[in-house]
C-alpha cells in the first residue's frame, strides 16, 4: 500500500503543486489547513508521513506524540529545521528537508528589495495611483560603484553575487568557511565582519541561523556599520535583533531595512491578517518606517521553487520507503 502522508498548514499553491508532483509518487495524501500543534497531533493518527513547514511545532510533545501514533518520517518541505526539536526525534522519528528550492528566486529577490528600497518604487506607485506624480522624497542613489556586504557566501549569495557584480557593485563577503576560489573567479574579497560592517553600503544576510549567528545584527554590529547603510534580509529572522534595528532606523544610522523574514514571524506570516489589528507592536512599528519593507517570508515564492519542493520532498519520501539512503536527512 502506498504510503499516507498528512500534511499540515496547507495554503491553495501547496495542494496544486503537490497534487501534480504525485501524479508520479501516488502517495495518499490528507491535507490540513492547520499548523501542526498537540491540539491536533490527533490528525496524525494513521499517517507513515508527516509534513510540515517552517511555522509548525514540533517539539519533543508533538515529536513523542507522533510516533506513538505510528508515524515513522517527519519530511520539512523547507530547508530550516530550528522548529523541529532534532534531540526528541533521535531514535523516534527520521527527519529529511528540502535542502534547496531554487536559490535564484531568493537571490533575484534580494535585488528586488534592494533596487526597491533605494528607487522608493512602494511609495512612487502609491503616489501616482494618487494622482501625485511629484518626484519629492523619490532620489535614490546609483547601485554600480557602491559596496556590498554579503555575509553567508552559500549557493543563494554566489548567485547573488554574480547579479550584484553585473551592477557594477565591489563585493565584500564573510563566512566561517570562505570558497576563496569562487572568489578569485568572481572578483570579491573575503573579509572579516567588522570590515564588512564598516565598508559596506549594502549589507545582506545569507547565512544559517545558529546559536553563534543569532542575532549577530545588533546594536553593537550597527554601531559599526556606516551612516544610512541598508540592510536586507532574506535569510532568518532571528539574525537582527529587531529593536536594535529599529533604534537604528529611528536614530537615521539604518538608512534602510529590507526584511522578507521577522524573528516573531509566526503568528502572522503566510496568513491573512487584514480584519484584525496588529498586537506585535514591534512588528506595527518596522511597518510605520516609510524606509522598511517587510513582506511575508515570499523570497521562495515562485513556480519553480513550489515545483521543486514537492519534488524533493515526494523523492524523500519514497527513498525512506524503499530504505534507500537518504541524502536530505536531517541528523
Amino acid at each position: 500500500m502506498a504510503y499516507k502522508i498528512a500534511f499540515f498548514g496547507t495554503k491553495p499553491y501547496d495542494e496544486k503543486s503537490f497534487n501534480k508532483v504525485n501524479e508520479d509518487y501516488g502517495f495518499e495524501i490528507k491535507y490540513f489547513k492547520g499548523h501542526l500543534n498537540m491540539n491536533n497531533i490527533v490528525l496524525t493518527q494513521g499517517a507513515d508521513v508527516v509534513c510540515v513547514f517552517v511555522n509548525d511545532t514540533v517539539d519533543a510533545d508533538v515529536i513523542k506524540a507522533m510516533a506513538e501514533n505510528g508515524v515513522k518520517l517527519l519530511a520539512l518541505r523547507c530547508a530550516g529545521y530550528n522548529n523541529v526539536d532534532l534531540e526528541a526525534a533521535k531514535g523516534r522519528l527520521t527527519v529529511v528537508r528540502v535542502p534547496a528550492y531554487s536559490p535564484y528566486a531568493v537571490a533575484e529577490y534580494t535585488v528586488a528589495l534592494m533596487l526597491s528600497l533605494n528607487r522608493k518604487i512602494p511609495r512612487a506607485s502609491w503616489r501616482t495611483r494618487d494622482g501625485n506624480f511629484s518626484l519629492h522624497g523619490l532620489m535614490g542613489f546609483d547601485m554600480h560603484g557602491k559596496t556590498v556586504g554579503v555575509i553567508g557566501t552559500g549557493k543563494i549569495a554566489k548567485i547573488l553575487i554574480g547579479i550584484l557584480r553585473g551592477f557594477g557593485m565591489k563585493i565584500l563577503a564573510y563566512d566561517l568557511y570562505p570558497d576563496y576560489k569562487f572568489a578569485e573567479e568572481a572578483g570579491m574579497t573575503y573579509t572579516t565582519l567588522d570590515e564588512l560592517y564598516h565598508r559596506s553600503d549594502i549589507i545582506t544576510l545569507h547565512c544559517p541561523l545558529t546559536a553563534e549567528t543569532k542575532y549577530m545584527i545588533n546594536e553593537d554590529s550597527i554601531s559599526k556599520m556606516k551612516d544610512g547603510v541598508m540592510i536586507v534580509n532574506t535569510g532568518r529572522g532571528q539574525l537582527i535583533h529587531t529593536n536594535a534595528l529599529i533604534e537604528g532606523l529611528k536614530n537615521k544610522k539604518v538608512g534602510y531595512a529590507g526584511l522578507d523574514v521577522y524573528e516573531e514571524e509566526n503568528e502572522y506570516f503566510y496568513e491573512d491578517k487584514s480584519d484584525k489589528i496588529i498586537d506585535d507592536d514591534t512588528l506595527a512599528r518596522l511597518l510605520s518606517f516609510n524606509n522598511v519593507i517587510v513582506t511575508s517570508h515570499q523570497a521562495f515564492f515562485t513556480k519553480e521553487a513550489l515545483r521543486n519542493i514537492a519534488n524533493t520532498t515526494l523523492q524523500n519520501i519514497k527513498d525512506f520507503e524503499e530504505g534507500k539512503p537518504l541524502v536530505n536527512e536531517v541528523k
